[in-house]
């Protein structure tokens, strides 16, 4: 059995090659050992095959394409309980290899679906959120050539007014930064594990996964 094994970014450049054949490969964690790039993954490592996400217990076949997808460098993906910093998320994706910045501030409205807004509460499952954001960014990292990603969204009570997500990205060129500016927020409303109750007169009403 034969796969082919992409590198990219740091990894790539460690090995020295952005692509290798490797034999007998059965499973996806048993693609690193044979690299010969250290004893230990680097942190926040994700695998693909075959252009889809998996874990590293997923079996191979004769063919398949896996990819090194290393953590997103320049970003970060948080869950906040308190008022969410507009300026140091976008500071957190500049660099001098970008040549535009999209972002994105989710703000809590006063009026929704005809009724008055009071406030809006957030919950999460925590640990699976912040993985998912992270994936999130390697995807958009990988598919539009960006320089950085950052994604940070509120816990708890949310006033009027205030940011629920702010969504920063940079890539060398606009185009790819307002397009996957657009894809991480739609994204995000409709995958990651997040939900809104909505607070109004009168009543309260738990609205899905999304902000």
């Amino acid at each position: 059995m034969k796969i082919t094994v992409r590198l990219f970014a740091g990894l790539r450049e460690r090995a020295g090659i952005s692509s290798l054949e490797l034999e007998d490969v059965a499973r996806v964690s048993d693609v690193w050992p044979r690299l010969g790039l250290g004893d230990e993954e680097p942190p926040g490592l994700l695998y693909a095959v075959n252009r889809e996400y998996v874990s590293s217990d997923q079996e191979l076949a004769d063919g398949d394409e896996v990819a090194l997808i290393p953590p997103v460098s320049g970003g970060s993906f948080r869950l906040v309980d308190g008022p969410l910093d507009t300026a140091a998320v976008l500071r957190e994706v500049e660099s001098p290899d970008a040549g535009a910045i999209a972002s994105f501030v989710g703000t809590v409205r006063r009026r929704s679906r005809e009724r008055d807004v009071l406030h809006l509460d957030y919950e999460a499952f925590e640990e699976m959120a912040e993985e998912m954001l992270a994936r999130l960014g390697a995807e958009l990292t990988d598919r539009h050539g960006l320089t950085a990603v950052a994604i940070h969204h509120r816990l708890g009570r949310v006033e009027i007014g205030e940011a629920s997500v702010v969504i920063a990205v940079s890539a060398a060129h606009r185009a790819a930064a307002l397009d996957a500016c657009r894809e991480a927020i739609e994204t995000l409303k409709s995958t990651i594990p997040l939900w809104k109750k909505e607070v109004y007169a009168g009543g309260e009403e738990w609205i899905g996964r999304g902000s």
